[in-house]
């Protein structure tokens, strides 16, 4: 799967955010991309972009970094880390939900 913006490993991390728990990237509705961040997608996209419909949160749109599991967006939301390997997710992401999913 190829992961778009300024990634710095193989495992997602994105010069924006590096910390060992930043191993996800996210799959944009606008475009059907995956970024490691919002950043990193206003820097490399030439399109806004555009957040998930609350009725697509079954689609794939979630990848693990560190085994490239995918996860849908309603199974994303509800866990703290991978399900498949247990990496741990950066909780601190729960924050910019409402730059990729829509939430009301």
């Amino acid at each position: 799967m190829r992961i778009h913006g300024q990634t710095i490993d193989e495992q997602t991390r994105c010069v924006h955010y590096g910390t060992a728990e930043d191993v996800i990237a996210i799959k944009f509705a606008c475009c059907g991309r995956y970024y490691p961040c919002h950043l990193c997608h206003q820097e490399d996209a030439d399109h806004p972009a555009e957040q998930w419909p609350l009725n697509q949160r079954d689609r794939l749109a979630v990848i693990c970094g560190v085994c490239s599991t995918e996860l849908t967006i309603a199974d994303y939301l509800q866990v703290s880390g991978c399900p498949t390997c247990g990496a741990a997710f950066n909780p601190g992401c729960k924050l910019h939900t409402p730059l990729y999913f829509q939430t009301s």
